[in-house]
């Protein structure tokens, strides 16, 4: 089905009294703890080279870039500088994701636009290098974000924006669990071309069914020795009890 076509389940309303507030919290700068990835706060002295070397000179590797705001980098000591900047940052607060199948940092996301009164936040700039690619550490990694802000911090509305024209992005934000809100058109200015933006989010209450999907899926039953899948997440939302929790 068609974003545009999406006819999303009942959602609160303004006016409606809240049970209880949003924590306040924002997120530490600590690592996220998976079985098949570890996100880490930043650091461009561990991460620079590790980073640098997934992402450039490698098959695939100029396609990341595509449709983000920067990158590739000429060489290496311009990519430190930006992973410099990216450390220093309060929002967005940017994490490497550490591949434990080879130990290699091997990609990035952040928490940004971070409004902890409202209990809202979003997941973004998220690259992964070719390595890291359709794996199930690629899908924990942004499993392990959403977990730590809408479990534990309790922040009640979790937003995925992207390109209009990103397609690989949209569909991750539905296969996610993300609904489609609508575009923002001529939203930005990205390297000299107009940016229209696709907004998705997941509400709180629409988390404890996404995230049970979730783990059924990234469960280590669920893939082969070869790190295969043996349901896909989507077959698993089509036999799940609710339906498409989508």
């Amino acid at each position: 089905m068609d974003d545009d076509q999406e006819q999303p389940a009942a959602r609160r309303q303004s006016g409606d009294l809240l049970a209880a507030l949003p924590s306040g919290l924002i997120p530490a700068r600590a690592p996220l703890e998976g079985e098949a990835v570890r996100l880490e706060p930043i650091d461009p002295a561990r991460h620079a080279d590790e980073l640098y070397a997934s992402s450039h000179g490698v098959s695939g590797g100029e396609a990341i870039w595509q449709f983000l705001s920067y990158g590739p980098w000429s060489g290496m000591d311009a990519f430190r500088t930006w992973l410099r900047d990216c450390a220093a940052f309060q929002d967005p607060i940017f994490y490497a994701i550490r591949d434990g199948a080879t130990g290699k940092a091997c990609g990035m996301a952040s928490y940004l636009n971070i409004v902890p009164k409202n209990g809202s936040i979003e997941i973004g700039h998220i690259w992964f290098a070719p390595a890291l690619q359709r794996t199930r550490a690629a899908t924990e990694a942004l499993y392990l974000l959403l977990r730590y802000a809408l479990d534990e911090l309790k922040y009640r509305r979790m937003e995925w924006k992207c390109d209009a024209l990103n397609a690989p992005s949209r569909r991750a934000a539905r296969r996610l669990g993300f609904r489609f809100e609508g575009i923002f058109f001529q939203h930005m200015i990205v390297k000299g071309k107009n940016r229209d933006t696709a907004w998705y989010s997941i509400m709180d209450h629409e988390w404890p069914a996404i995230r049970a999907t979730m783990e059924l899926w990234l469960a280590t039953g669920n893939f082969d020795s070869g790190g295969r899948q043996k349901r896909s997440l989507g077959d698993i939302i089509r036999d799940s009890p609710a339906g498409d929790v989508r």
